[in-house]
């Protein structure tokens, strides 16, 4: 009876997805929660699908990568270049993205809601789709980025608001 409770134990850890360590590599579903990527170099990564809640990637670079379906919760981007980026339908609630290069970026169908956007640059971003609700804009710079609706587009010096 012992050896069977046992080979079924090993059988379930065996089964068991193992959790992913913030020395592992960038790839789709990466499980990086909590981990430092302060200045990191991640350009062109594919984060599709990672578990990035509470991460933080200070002045980190990511540009052009995906991050698509990524759960972000509580992230921080502060001052990340992120031009081009593709956060499409990423839930980034409460994410801080503190002057961070977005200019570009895609963010259709994101979940930005109490997201922190102060004077960051969002020039030509699209947020078609876009959860905003009670997102700081503050000073950011919304010029030519698409709005929610899809069809709107921000006029020259949108600063802090979509004109």
């Amino acid at each position: 009876m012992k050896r069977t409770i046992f080979a079924a134990f090993a059988l379930l850890l065996a089964a068991a997805p193992a959790e992913a360590a913030c020395t592992d590599p960038a790839q789709p579903k990466v499980l990086w929660r909590r981990c430092y990527f302060d200045g990191g170099e991640l350009h062109g990564a594919d984060l599709t699908g990672a578990e990035l809640r509470d991460a933080t990637f200070s002045r980190a670079t990511l540009k052009d990568a995906v991050l698509t379906d990524a759960d972000a919760y509580r992230a921080k981007f502060v001052s990340a270049t992120m031009t081009g980026t593709k956060l499409d339908r990423a839930r980034l609630i409460e994410a801080d993205f503190t002057r961070a290069e977005l200019d570009g970026a895609s963010l259709r169908e994101a979940d930005l809601r109490n997201a922190k956007l102060v004077g960051a640059s969002l020039k030509r971003a699209d947020f078609t789709g876009a959860k905003l609700g009670g997102a700081d804009f503050r000073n950011a710079d919304l010029t030519g980025a698409t709005w929610v609706d899809g069809r709107k587009i921000c006029a020259e010096n949108s600063i802090g608001q979509c004109n």
